[in-house]
C-alpha cells in the first residue's frame, strides 16, 4: 500500500552496488515513518538493465524485495544512463517533489563524487529545496534500534530440545543459514541473525547463543506435516 501523504516532507534514498545499500534504505525508512511522508529510492547504472552482471541483479532482487517490505512509494531505476549523476538525482528530486535525499559518505564507483564539494554545491543550485543527509558507510553495522555490531560471519541455526540456537561450522542434521552480527562488548553469543526464506530477508534476536522468538524458525524447520 503506498503512502498517503499529509505532511509536504519526500525522502529519496540514493544507493550503489555494495552491503551498505540496505543500511541506507532502513535509514531513509526510519527518517520518514518519523516524518510521515514517502520514501524514495532510486540507484543509477550507465548499463542497461539486461547488461547487469549476477552481482548487480542480486542487489536490484534484494533492494526491491526490501523496497516491497517497507512499502516505498517507488524503486527508481535509471539504467543506460550516460548523465552525469547530479543532473539524473535533481531530475527525479523534481519529478517527485523530493525534500530530502540521503547518501553513502563513502560509496564507490560514481558515487564518489557526491562526496565532494563541487557536487553538493551544483545539486545544492539545481534542487535549493532539498535537505542531504550524508551517513557514513565506513563503520560496523549500526541500527539505533539494535546498538552495534560486528562485522557479519556465516552462522547456522539448529534445533537444540526445546529450543534453537546458533552455531558457526556447518552442521550434518537440519539447518537454517544466514549472516550473524554479535553486539559490540559482550563474551556471549548475544546478536542479530538474518536469512533469506520464501524470496524475502528476516531477521531474528539471538540471546546467549539461543534463538530469542523461535516460532519463525519453528515453521520453517519443522513444517507441518
Amino acid at each position: 500500500m503506498k503512502h498517503v501523504k499529509i505532511t509536504d516532507e519526500s525522502i529519496l534514498v540514493c544507493v550503489y552496488y555494495g552491503l551498505n545499500g540496505e543500511r541506507l534504505i532502513r535509514r531513509g525508512h526510519k527518517l520518514a515513518t518519523l516524518l510521515d511522508c514517502p520514501l524514495y529510492i532510486l540507484t543509477v547504472d550507465t548499463k542497461p538493465l539486461d547488461a547487469f552482471d549476477a552481482e548487480k541483479s542480486g542487489y536490484i532482487e534484494k533492494w526491491t524485495q526490501l523496497a516491497e517490505e517497507l512499502e516505498v512509494e517507488k524503486f527508481i531505476i535509471r539504467d543506460n544512463e550516460k548523465r552525469p549523476i547530479q543532473k539524473v538525482i535533481s531530475e527525479v528530486a523534481k519529478e517527485n517533489n523530493i525534500t530530502q535525499i540521503i547518501v553513502g559518505q563513502s560509496a564507490q564507483s560514481r558515487w564518489e563524487e557526491i562526496t565532494k564539494g563541487s557536487f553538493l554545491n551544483v545539486l545544492l543550485k539545481e534542487v535549493p529545496f532539498v535537505d542531504f543527509h550524508i551517513v557514513s558507510v565506513n563503520r560496523p553495522i549500526e541500527d539505533e534500534a539494535y546498538g552495534t555490531y560486528e562485522k557479519g560471519v556465516r552462522a547456522y541455526v539448529i534445533r537444540d530440545i526445546e529450543n534453537y540456537k546458533i552455531v558457526f561450522t556447518c552442521p550434518k542434521s537440519e539447518s537454517l543459514e544466514g549472516i550473524f552480527f554479535k553486539e559490540i562488548g559482550t563474551d556471549f553469543d548475544n546478536g542479530i541473525f538474518k536469512f533469506s526464506f520464501a524470496n524475502k530477508m528476516h531477521e531474528i534476536t539471538i540471546k546467549e547463543g539461543f534463538v530469542s522468538n523461535p516460532h519463525l524458525i519453528h515453521a520453517i524447520l519443522s513444517p507441518a506435516q
